[in-house]
């Protein structure tokens, strides 16, 4: 990896850094339409209400990916755990260990905070994230379906 790299918490004058790359990812996973979050409705979500927090990676002092996640919990574990929305390096910036040091940071979290578990959910098609985090050691939870409901369905029920 590029020793000039770091990993460290995002700024709350860099929420335009972390749009562009949420935008990038939707892209990248073909949602792209998805994409309504705006830098006000991400600088209120993770610096005033802290309901998510983001660690950046920088290599040489430019911001080439981000993991997103926050804090959920278990009722059967009794704990809270660690829940990873969203981890991306940019394209260029791939293969040099980056993705797996924001998965370290993030284990170095759930450690200090005490967390049950961690986990996070990777499109079915995503070969490369699903060989990336088996490689780490993580396991699919192929017995369970996640369901959606959006803003507009909560709001009409």
């Amino acid at each position: 990896m590029n020793s000039s790299y770091q990993i460290r918490p995002m700024n709350e004058d860099e929420c335009s850094i972390l749009l562009s790359l949420i935008k990038e990812l939707a892209v990248y996973e073909r949602m792209l339409p998805q994409v309504i979050a705006t830098e006000q409705s991400l600088y209120q979500s993770v610096f005033k209400d802290q309901h998510a927090h983001v660690f950046f990676a920088e290599v040489d002092a430019v911001v080439v990916g981000f993991a997103l996640y926050f804090y959920n919990f278990s009722t059967f574990i009794g704990k809270k755990g660690l829940y990873l929305e969203d981890l991306y390096v940019k394209p260029e910036y791939r293969h040099q260990g980056l993705g797996k040091a924001l998965f370290q940071k993030l284990i170095e979290v759930a450690k200090s905070k005490q967390c049950g578990r961690m986990e996070w959910s990777v499109l079915d098609w995503n070969e490369s994230a699903i060989h990336f985090y088996e490689r780490l050691g993580a396991k699919p939870m192929s017995d369970w379906t996640v369901y959606r409901l959006t803003e507009e369905q909560i709001q009409s029920m």
